[in-house]
């Protein structure tokens, strides 16, 4: 018998302990999936628990692995970091993973169709579960045809965002090789405020009266934060 055989025995032997109905599949099956704790969600999409433990304790213990609050930490588990955890193998990282991904996916999904490059809340909707989780700055530049649709987008550099990092003429090569009439620039704050600093204040500046100069409206600036963002346009600064 091979050791997945024999962890779903195991599994299958300890999830007998929890009433018929608060089972993770059953309770589903009866009441739908909105009625599942995060944990029991968790535990319906791996499976299989592992040696000493069903699948529910598992998911609780991904959880909270580390001190991560809840389903928010799935964002920040690395494949490296989900194999270290005792019981995680190559095969149940790569699907925690894989819903990591889904679900991001899905979030962008939903505002693509209401995905307005004039309307700067419905931008930082669309690209909010692709940044808010990164851990280091990231800046990236959409790149606009002249009826404002996004005819391509980058990343400038990733780390801390300043002016010895995002040049000028970097970000323009990319503009004209896309033959771009107006960019909007966007980047991330990993602690979570999107106010901006000294250096984003300075980095438009220099990137506005670049694009004054060669022809290429700067649109925006855009700040991610924790579910919240801050728009230059918006707030008169541009």
């Amino acid at each position: 018998m091979s050791c997945e055989s024999k962890d779903e025995m195991n599994q299958s032997n300890t999830i007998k302990e929890i009433p018929e109905m608060e089972r993770p599949y059953e309770k589903c099956e009866q009441r739908g999936s909105a009625s599942l704790s995060d944990e029991e969600l968790l535990a319906v999409l791996l499976r299989t628990g592992t040696r000493g433990e069903n699948a529910l304790e598992l998911a609780r213990r991904i959880l909270y692995h580390a001190g991560e609050t809840g389903i928010l930490g799935i964002h920040q588990f690395s494949m490296e970091r989900l194999m270290a955890i005792k019981g995680i193998g190559k095969v149940k990282a790569i699907q925690i993973s894989c819903i990591s991904e889904l679900a991001k996916r899905l979030s962008k999904a939903s505002y693509q169709e209401a995905l307005c490059f004039s309307e700067p809340g419905s931008i930082a909707r669309y690209y909010m579960e692709d940044m808010r989780h990164e851990k280091q700055e990231l800046m990236k530049l959409l790149m606009l045809n002249t009826k404002a649709r996004l005819i391509g987008e980058t990343n400038i550099s990733k780390g801390t965002v300043n002016a010895s990092l995002v040049t000028p003429r970097e970000l323009f090569i990319e503009a004209l090789q896309k033959n771009a009439v107006s960019i909007v620039m966007m980047h991330n704050h990993p602690s979570g405020d999107p106010t901006p600093s000294r250096e984003d204040m300075l980095i438009t500046k220099r990137i506005l009266d670049a694009g004054t100069l060669i022809g290429i409206e700067l649109l925006d600036h855009i700040i991610i934060g924790n579910n919240q963002y801050m728009s230059f346009r918006e707030e008169g600064l541009l």
